[in-house]
C-alpha cells in the first residue's frame, strides 16, 4: 500500500467530495433513488477505491484483485460513482442511473457492470457471498482479501448472524466488514425500530476482532484496514460511525433521506454546499 500523505489525505478527501456531488446529480436525473446513506459512505469509498484496493479499473476481472462486497446495495451510487472515477467506466455513464438498459441499476448487477463483484438487493445475504469469495482466496491460496459493507439496519436480518457465527467459528482471516453506523433506516432511527446495541460486544462473543472509527477520517479508515490486515486468529469489523446526508445539511441525520432523491432546487442547494470553489453549477 502506498504512504498515506497528507497530500494524499487531500486528495482522498476531495475525491469524496466530488463523489458527493455525482451522487446528488445522479439522483436528481434518476429521480428516485437513496441520499442518505451514499452521501455518507463517500469518504469510506474514496480511501478504498483510491488507496486502500489492489485492483485494476481496465481489469475488473483481474484473479488477484481485492473483492469489495456491497450488501447494502442500495446505497450504490455511492459506488458507481467512484467506480467511475477510477476508470471503471466513463463518467458521463453515471447520468443513467436506474433508466432502462442502464448497466447502473438501483442495486448492483454484476452481470451488467463489471466491478460490482455481486448482484445486491436483499439485505443480510452480502456476508455470506464474502465468506464464499474468502474461503475460495484460502483454498486457492491466494493473497487477495475480500471487504464486505454493510448497513446497519441490515444487522436485523437473522441470515447476517447465521454467516457472522460461521466466519467467526472459521476464523477467517482474510476477511474484513465494514458497517455503516448511520443509526437510520428506512422506518426511523435504528433503536427505536429494532435497538442494535451493544454492537462490539455482540460481535466479539462471535470471535470477532471489532474497532470502532469516525468514518469520515480517511486516516481512521485506512489505519483500520491496515489492523485488520495484522489480525490472523479471526475475522475483523469496522463499525464506521457516519453521518447519513454528509456534506448537505438539510439531509443530514433525517432519516426520511434514507430513501428518497432531491428535487431540482434541493439539488441545486445540496451541490452549492458541497462546492467549496463556487462556480456556476448547471444541471438541466
Amino acid at each position: 500500500m502506498f504512504e498515506l500523505t497528507d497530500e494524499k489525505i487531500k486528495f482522498l478527501e476531495k475525491r469524496a467530495n466530488e463523489i458527493r456531488e455525482s451522487v446528488v446529480k445522479m439522483l436528481y436525473e434518476a429521480g428516485s433513488g437513496h441520499s442518505a446513506g451514499p452521501l455518507g459512505m463517500a469518504d469510506v469509498f474514496s480511501a478504498f477505491y483510491f488507496h486502500i484496493l489492489n485492483h485494476k479499473p481496465e481489469n475488473p476481472d483481474w484473479p488477484d484483485r481485492d473483492r469489495l462486497v456491497l450488501s447494502n446495495g442500495h446505497i450504490c451510487p455511492v459506488r458507481y460513482a467512484a467506480m467511475a472515477y477510477a476508470g471503471y467506466f466513463p463518467l458521463d455513464e453515471l447520468n443513467t442511473l436506474r433508466k432502462l438498459g442502464s448497466r447502473l441499476q438501483g442495486h448492483p448487477h454484476r452481470q451488467s457492470l463489471p466491478g460490482t463483484e455481486t448482484t445486491s438487493g436483499p439485505l443480510g445475504t452480502g456476508l455470506s457471498q464474502a465468506i464464499g469469495m474468502a474461503l475460495a482466496a484460502k483454498l486457492d491460496k491466494k493473497k487477495y482479501r475480500v471487504y464486505c459493507f454493510v448497513s446497519d439496519g441490515e444487522q436485523n436480518e437473522g441470515n447476517h448472524w447465521e454467516a457472522v457465527m460461521f466466519a467467526g467459528k472459521l476464523k477467517i482471516n482474510n476477511l474484513t466488514m465494514l458497517m455503516d453506523r448511520n443509526n437510520i433506516q428506512i422506518d426511523g432511527f435504528t433503536e427505536d425500530v429494532m435497538p442494535l446495541e451493544p454492537l462490539r460486544e455482540k460481535y466479539e462473543s462471535f470471535n470477532w476482532r471489532v474497532m470502532e472509527i469516525n468514518g469520515h477520517s480517511i486516516e481512521e479508515i485506512v489505519d483500520s484496514v491496515n489492523e485488520a490486515k495484522t489480525i490472523y486468529e479471526k475475522p475483523t469489523l469496522i463499525i464506521a460511525h457516519t453521518i447519513p446526508g454528509k456534506g448537505v445539511s438539510f439531509m443530514e441525520n433525517d432519516y426520511a433521506w434514507h430513501g428518497k432523491p432531491p428535487t431540482k432546487d434541493q439539488a441545486l442547494a445540496a451541490l452549492k454546499e458541497l462546492r467549496s470553489l463556487g462556480g456556476k453549477i448547471e444541471m438541466e
